[in-house]
């Protein structure tokens, strides 16, 4: 005998999945960013930046 489906609790199982899927995205691009960001900071202003004195 066929199982009867149970629309809205597989319709959230594909929510809940979907929305750990796009978080874990968010994750990896929130840690590339912060490790890329250190080195950026460091070649931007190779001349000292805004706050050194001039002559």
């Amino acid at each position: 005998m066929a199982r009867q489906p149970n629309f809205n609790f597989e319709r959230q199982e594909r929510d809940k999945a979907k929305a750990a899927k796009k978080a874990a995205k968010l994750d990896a691009k929130k840690a590339a960013k912060a490790s890329e960001q250190p080195d950026a900071e460091t070649s931007s202003e190779p001349d000292g930046g805004a706050d050194s004195p001039r002559d």
